[in-house]
């Protein structure tokens, strides 16, 4: 096992964007280097650390101060943790970025359209049809980050294109190797 200092890789974008494949990718990636990961994924999360929360804006900062909690811990030792999270509201993306320190903020930036054209659960669907209130990007507001440290625009970039713009960046932070190659995950 290689010494490895930690950082919280923080994915943010709307539903359907590609973070929970860009962080599958990304975790895979970085097992196979044998550096130690973590991942929190927003749905995950919801189910198991933040139940009964609902969508209205505190319960969703407060689901982001959880998630940046749990985040900060496992960072502080040393674990590279991926986050993957819609989280709206750049107050509370600052926040715990603020927390946490070693942070690095990934836009996961596809269009309105094409993540309503990707989602599999119907969720943009039923949103647009007012069975789901307070959905982020159709009748709930989504803050795009001002400089993220990462862009990555999923409807014009392959999965290994995006992967490899995030191993860059951590490359070039100091958190992992620079003498190892770029990936070739699928597109």
């Amino acid at each position: 096992m290689k010494k490895q200092q930690g950082a919280t890789i923080w994915l943010t974008g709307l539903s359907g964007a590609g973070k929970s494949t860009i962080c599958k990718f990304l975790e895979a990636e970085l097992r196979s280097r044998a550096y130690q990961v973590e991942v929190l994924d927003g749905d995950m999360v919801r189910q198991n650390l933040s139940k009964g929360l609902t969508f209205s804006k505190e319960d969703r900062d407060e689901n982001i101060r959880r998630i940046g909690f749990v985040a900060h811990l496992l960072t502080r030792n040393n674990i590279i943790v991926l986050v993957a999270a819609i989280s709206p509201y750049q107050a509370a993306r600052a926040e715990v970025k603020a927390r946490i320190g070693d942070f690095i903020e990934v836009y996961v930036n596809a269009s309105l359209a094409v993540c309503e054209q990707r989602d599999v659960k119907g969720l943009y669907k039923r949103a647009r049809a007012g069975e789901i209130k307070h959905f982020t990007g159709i009748d709930d507001l989504y803050e795009s980050p001002l400089a993220p440290d990462v862009e990555c625009q999923t409807d014009r970039e392959t999965i290994a294109e995006s992967v490899d713009k995030i191993l860059s960046k951590l490359a070039e932070l100091g958190y992992i190797d620079r003498r190892v190659a770029l990936i070739t995950t699928p597109s």
